[in-house]
């Protein structure tokens, strides 16, 4: 027994020798390639090829794209009105209860009934007061798409059914409340926009309580029309066979036109200013620097204008997250988000922050906000966020509903037919000089309102010393004095 051990004892040591050998040989050449190795030159561009939709027009004005995809045995309907925004005045919130209550069934059909039909298909069916959106297995598409035309064009409006939904958004509403965030969405959206805008006016206890189940037909009679109306098929169908059952499903719908209404363009202010609503109850401040936008799809700006957003605050590593939260330790997150469309919009960048370092916060944003108007960004960080972009859309784009929405875009947005083919190119053609011109045409830091929501005995103070103009505001948007402070 004994040989035997120091036979195998040495053999485990001369392993180990050998081991330790093959992995300094191993380490050796590793450092050598490293010092040798350079960095590889970045491939060709993917190229992206997107199938064109075969369209027609029915009668009524309905107009229909379907994109045949057989790759797998699926297919998505999307039925989307594309009509402008409109305000709804001391009756705000019938839009929203329309939403709820389409899709409860239909005239012809009851709502167990209808939503036992689509659990049996396996089937996913949505609706709004905006169009209606349905996915299913092929072999029970044909079924599927005459339940939505149904439940969109035949609803079944009935006083219990608005009553409880009438309900519930109440509720809601009391539960937000002394809610920060949502007393802050409000009043920066009123500031901005307006309060007689369809982006500025918003849902309170008393207009939910002006509307009536005769406002949510009316509402559906005026807007839910095919004027404006998109129907976009995709998948695993054959165009000649479903455009005529399309005509019939859809043909039927009454020709009507929406009413036409016009709103006055909203204005930056004319300085920098705080508009400050005081919420005694606030742990935290809610902190937003906002400007009014116009930025269409279609415009040369938009690229520029969307990835210098997202090098400000579109992910972890933005100037503003980086600051607030990594540098100082303020926050859990901040961002930046830009609105684009044929629409008004907004641009806003916004963290909800300390109460003790709210005005140090407003320093950081107005600085992080000048760097981009006035330093050129580093290579390296364009590239990433570039990369990031395409491999998205990349990801994006093997992905029936994108291919639906990306076909729903170039019509409702007036976007040339190449639009995606060339989005990958777009993107690499942006340049530092691109986002820096762009961030001094949209971000306008010297006509910025710079909305606080926050507890004023605790936050005032220490915002009058950054000598800004400080305004106050109610938790509906309506000016007040400034509040008396214990």
């Amino acid at each position: 027994m004994f040989p035997l051990k120091i036979k195998f004892k040495t053999k485990t040591v001369q392993i180990m020798k050998k081991t330790s050998i093959l992995l300094f040989i191993l380490l050796l050449t590793g450092i050598m390639q490293a010092q040798d190795r350079t960095q590889p030159k970045p491939g060709n561009a993917p190229v992206v090829h997107i199938k064109k939709p075969q369209t027609f027009v029915l009668e009524n004005g309905l107009k229909v794209m379907i994109v045949e995809d057989h790759k797998l045995p699926r297919v998505i309907c999307n039925l989307t009105l594309d009509n402008a925004p409109f305000a709804e005045e001391n009756k705000k919130g019938v839009d929203e209860l329309s939403s709820h209550l389409i899709g409860n069934g239909s005239k012809k059909i009851s709502k167990d009934a209808f939503n036992e039909e689509l659990d049996f298909f396996g089937a996913d069916m949505s609706f709004s007061s905006q169009g209606a959106f349905a996915s299913s297995l092929s072999k029970y598409a044909g079924r599927v798409l005459e339940m939505m035309a149904d439940g969109a064009l035949n609803p079944n409006f009935t006083q219990i059914e608005f009553d409880k939904e009438k309900a519930k958004l109440l509720e809601g509403l009391k539960a937000q409340e002394k809610s920060v965030p949502a007393i802050a969405n409000r009043v920066v959206n009123v500031l901005a926009f307006g309060k007689n805008h369809p982006s500025g006016e918003y849902t309170s206890e008393e207009t939910l309580k002006n509307v009536t189940l005769a406002d949510i037909e009316a509402n559906y009679q005026n807007y839910f029309v095919p004027e404006n109306a998109y129907l976009v098929i995709i998948g695993d169908i054959k165009y000649k066979n479903v455009k005529p059952v399309v005509e019939k499903l859809f043909g039927s719908w009454e020709k009507r036109s929406i009413p036409k209404l016009t709103y006055a363009a909203p204005e930056d202010v004319p300085f920098t200013q705080i508009n400050f609503v005081d919420v005694p109850n606030a742990v935290q401040s809610e902190v937003s620097l906002v400007n009014t936008v116009h930025l269409k799809m279609s415009d040369p700006d938009f690229f520029p204008a969307v990835i210098a957003t997202y090098i400000l605050g579109g992910d972890f590593n933005s100037y503003l997250n980086m600051n607030l939260r990594e540098k100082h330790g303020w926050t859990y997150g901040a961002n930046a988000i830009i609105g684009a469309g044929k629409y008004v919009t907004k641009l806003r960048s916004a963290s909800a922050v300390r109460s003790t370092v709210t005005d140090s916060a407003v320093v950081e944003f107005i600085k992080e906000i000048k760097r981009i108007r006035t330093e050129n960004v580093s290579d390296e960080v364009l590239a990433n966020v570039k990369a990031g972009y395409i491999g998205r859309f990349v990801m994006k784009v093997q992905q029936p509903q994108a291919v639906a929405r990306y076909a729903l875009n170039i019509e409702t947005e007036a976007l040339p037919e190449n639009f995606y083919e060339n989005y990958i190119k777009t993107i690499n053609a942006v340049t530092v000089e691109d986002v820096k011109r762009a961030a001094n045409k949209y971000f306008l830091i010297d006509n910025t309102r710079i909305v606080i929501a926050g507890k004023g005995s605790d936050v005032i103070h220490g915002l009058e010393t950054l000598n800004i103009p400080i305004f106050y505001f109610d938790k509906y948007g309506n000016p007040v004095e400034k509040p008396v402070l214990k």
